[in-house]
C-alpha cells in the first residue's frame, strides 16, 4: 500500500521534487535522511525494516536520525486537489490541507441512511429526499400537529381525532387513578390523626388521675400518724403502771 498521495488526486501534475522515490506518489509526512534524500515516512520505515540503507544512494541509515520536513509538508498542503467524489460529479478543488473539511460537507459524499434497517448509501445532497421515501423511515411527528409519533406503517391509516381522543382518555384515566390514590392517602392520614388524638386524650386522663393520687397520698399519711402516736403513748403508760 502506497505511503504517499496518488498523483491523480491533484488538479495539475505536481512538481517532481514533491515525489517519493519509493512509492512514486506525492510525499506524505516527508522525512529527510542524513544523506539529504526525502521520502514518505511510511515508505522509508517499511524500507528500513528490510534493509538499513538509503533507497537512492545506498548509504547506511539509522532511523533515529530521520528529520521531519515540516516546511515541505506545508508547501505540499497548499497544492490544489480534486474532491474524492469528482467521478460522482463534484467539481470542487481545494488545498490538500483542506480536503477533509470539504469532504465533511460535500453534497456528493456517500452517506448512510440513518433509518434503522436501511442499508442504502446515497449522496449527502439527496439524503433528505431519500428519507422522505425510505421504506424503513424512522418515526416522525404527525404533520398535522396532533403530536402523535408515527412509523412508516402507521402514517397511511393515522387519524388525528382518534389519536387525540385516545390520548385524552388515557390522561383522564391517569388523573382518576392519581385522585383515588390521593383520597386513600388522605383517609389513612385522617384515621391516623384520630387515633393519635384519642391516645393523647387517654394519656391526659391517665396523667390527671395520677396527679390526684399523688396529691391525696401525703394527707392520708399525715392524718394516720398522730392517731398511731397517741395509741402508742397510751399503751406505754398503761404498761408502765402495771409494772
Amino acid at each position: 500500500m502506497s505511503g504517499g498521495y496518488d498523483l491523480n488526486l491533484f488538479a495539475s501534475p505536481p512538481d517532481c521534487n514533491f515525489l517519493c522515490s519509493v512509492c512514486h506518489g506525492v510525499l506524505k509526512r516527508p522525512v529527510r535522511l542524513p544523506c539529504s534524500h526525502i521520502f514518505c515516512k511510511k515508505c522509508i520505515l517499511r524500507w528500513l525494516a528490510r534493509q538499513k540503507t538509503c533507497p537512492c544512494c545506498r548509504k547506511e541509515v539509522k532511523w533515529k536520525k530521520m528529520v521531519h520536513v515540516n516546511k515541505l509538508r506545508r508547501t505540499i498542503g497548499r497544492l490544489e486537489v480534486k474532491c474524492k467524489n469528482a467521478e460522482a460529479g463534484c467539481l470542487v478543488t481545494c488545498p490538500l490541507a483542506h480536503r477533509r473539511g470539504h469532504q465533511d460537507s460535500c453534497p456528493f459524499e456517500p452517506t448512510a441512511c440513518p433509518n434503522e434497517g436501511c442499508t442504502a448509501r446515497v449522496p449527502r445532497g439527496a439524503l433528505a429526499e431519500h428519507r422522505q421515501h425510505c421504506q424503513r423511515g424512522a418515526q416522525q411527528q404527525c404533520p398535522l400537529g396532533c403530536g402523535a409519533t408515527l412509523g412508516p406503517a402507521e402514517r397511511a391509516h393515522h387519524n388525528c381525532y382518534r389519536e387525540l381522543r385516545d390520548a385524552w382518555n388515557q390522561r383522564q384515566e391517569r388523573s382518576r387513578i392519581l385522585v383515588l390514590g390521593l383520597l386513600r392517602r388522605m383517609r389513612k392520614v385522617h384515621r391516623t390523626t384520630n387515633l393519635i388524638r384519642r391516645q393523647l386524650a387517654q394519656l391526659g386522663d391517665f396523667l390527671e388521675e395520677d396527679d390526684a393520687l399523688l396529691m391525696g397520698a401525703p394527707q392520708g399519711e399525715a392524718e394516720a400518724t398522730p392517731e398511731g402516736s397517741i395509741g402508742a403513748e397510751v399503751w406505754g403508760a398503761q404498761g408502765h403502771g402495771t409494772v
